[in-house]
């Protein structure tokens, strides 16, 4: 009977939540100007919702079997607080102008015309998503997981979640083990693994201060938490210093040559035998008749590096350091693994 009732009480949770950010999705869609479709899409298929719809609904379907298998724990409560969600959602909507103009827009709208003190890449100066100051301001970081989730329809925290199955089979047997999350952003990932976890030592590297403020803020109730400001092409580790490196959502916003420096830097901070566990964006031929809907989003959404990722051989990418271990469909996500080989004698 308990668990029959946790299942009605995590359908009735999750429908709300999908409810909620699809019908802002959609209601977004209804408000902006259309954008053209580049030449060598016209003609071709998308989804349709119902599709969407049904493939989101298998996910969140899939999440709960996790749930019950004790592969983590349950999602905390939806809404945590109605007010603050309207607040959020007030401001994703009072964004949105700005955003459209920079979508139809000149080109040059898309970098950032103001960038703070600090050493940046030249590829993250951009306004990835259209959104008001890139990555690069607090108003940005109080916005970007509502915009995220409104992009997948209240999806992104349950694939992001799928991710914990592969890190529980890496952290099992491995006593004091120590965790990286790569471009841990707000800390939406990270306070996820601490609520798993709450006394696995974890740290969290990223580029933006903005961004780590607010993971601060929400992982202030842990103890055992690092937060660096710094880049995954240059982290401040030493050699071998990690058991397990998470990487979500990073690998599509690198240009080709930052992807290969990030996966060598990868395998220096990760000790021998240690996983590093990848969430990021399906690729063409993952999912055959979601294709076109991947070739289209860098268009919609300014994904600059979007197409070279949707064609990148991660096995061949992270090899020969490290060997493929779990893959696993998420949605619009997939979640891989790879373990590190220990260096030739």
């Amino acid at each position: 009977m308990r668990v029959s009732f946790d299942k009605l009480a995590y359908d009735a949770a999750q429908s709300l939540r999908v409810s909620w950010y699809f019908g802002q999705k959609l209601l977004a869609a209804r408000l902006s100007r259309p954008l053209p479709l580049p030449d060598e899409l016209r003609g071709r298929e998308m989804p349709n919702r119902r599709r969407i719809l049904d493939d989101l609904r298998a996910l969140l379907e899939q999440d709960w079997r996790n749930i019950e298998a004790g592969h983590y724990a349950a999602p905390e409560d939806w809404p945590g607080n109605p007010l603050a969600e309207l607040r959020r959602a007030a401001d994703f909507f009072g964004d949105l102008g700005a955003v459209e103009a920079r979508r139809h827009g000149d080109k040059r709208e898309r970098l950032m015309d103001y960038v703070p003190p600090g050493d940046y890449p030249k590829y993250y100066l951009q306004k990835f998503h259209f959104q008001t100051d890139g990555y690069l301001s607090d108003a940005s970081a109080e916005r970007y997981d509502h915009q995220v989730e409104v992009l997948f329809g209240g999806a992104a925290a349950a694939m992001r979640r799928q991710a914990l199955v592969p890190l529980r089979q890496a952290l099992a047997g491995r006593k004091r083990a120590k965790l990286l999350d790569a471009a841990c952003g707000t800390g939406e990932f990270l306070r996820e693994v601490k609520r798993n976890y709450p006394r696995l030592a974890v740290t969290g590297l990223d580029l933006s201060a903005p961004y780590l403020a607010v993971a601060r803020r929400r992982l202030r109730e842990w103890s055992r938490v690092e937060l660096l400001e710094g880049q995954a092409e240059a982290m401040p580790f030493g050699d071998a210093e990690f058991d397990v490196v998470t990487c979500v959502y990073l690998f599509h916003e690198l240009p080709p040559r930052a992807r290969r420096a990030v996966v060598a830097e990868i395998a220096r901070v990760l000790k021998p035998g240690g996983v590093v566990i990848f969430v990021d964006s399906l690729q063409t031929g993952d999912e055959p008749d979601y294709d076109v809907m991947l070739e289209w989003f860098p268009f919609a959404f300014h994904e600059p590096y979007f197409r070279s990722y949707l064609s990148e051989d991660l096995d061949r990418l992270w090899s020969p350091v490290f060997l493929p271990g779990a893959h696993m469909p998420a949605y619009l996500s997939k979640v891989v693994s790879y373990r590190r080989v220990p260096p030739a004698s």
